[in-house]
């Protein structure tokens, strides 16, 4: 089984939102239904309300644009662009966009389902360490990059979408320029 898998394009379809506010990519969810992990990306095009998941951890990154989010609390975040926050799905913010429209990374978690949002710059190489029971999955937000995996390697391009599967204390190479979105998460099925 090769350990680099890229998503494709052509499998992915916007969806509304559950309240009617804007669209959501769903890239990847698991393992069955109802889901315990789920991978997005949300168009964020207008102040809104977010859908509210009771007994969901969000973790979530503005991609192209900074955010304001305002919890019923009357807490608020003001969060850069590629600035990383998690938040109970239960409580749902309501989004203004302070310079324009966005899109998100969105990992909602539910359950025992564990995972960690990573998104940065790529100068150079970086390592991918491996983690017993874990996967990456990375989302090529700009650039070019080429990827490294035992004797696999692979070029992936500005929207790329790839599944990495790693052996235990085996790492993986990425070389290149841009900036990408990496997610951690416990090995469950997809």
């Amino acid at each position: 089984m090769s350990r680099l898998r890229r998503v494709p394009n052509d499998a992915l379809h916007a969806q509304a939102w559950a309240n009617g506010a804007g669209t959501t990519t769903v890239i990847a969810s698991g393992p069955d239904e109802p889901w315990q992990w789920r991978l997005s990306i949300a168009d964020i095009t207008q102040a809104c309300e977010f859908s509210a998941f009771p007994e969901t951890r969000r973790h979530f990154v503005a991609l192209d644009a900074p955010v304001q989010l305002r919890f019923g609390d009357q807490r608020e975040l003001s969060l850069l662009r590629l600035q990383v926050t998690h938040f109970d799905g239960a409580d749902a913010p309501h989004a203004t966009l302070p310079k324009g429209a966005t899109r998100a990374f969105n990992v909602m978690l539910r359950g025992e389902a564990q995972g960690e949002l990573i998104a940065r710059p790529l100068n150079g190489s970086m390592w991918l360490p491996s983690r017993e029971g874990w996967r990456w999955f990375l989302h090529m937000l700009s650039g070019r990059a080429e990827m490294e995996a035992g004797n696999e390697r692979l070029e992936i391009d500005t929207g790329a979408n790839l599944w990495i599967d790693t052996r235990p204390g085996e790492r993986v190479r990425i070389e290149g320029g841009g900036e990408l979105v990496l997610v951690h998460l416990a090995a469950m099925h997809s």
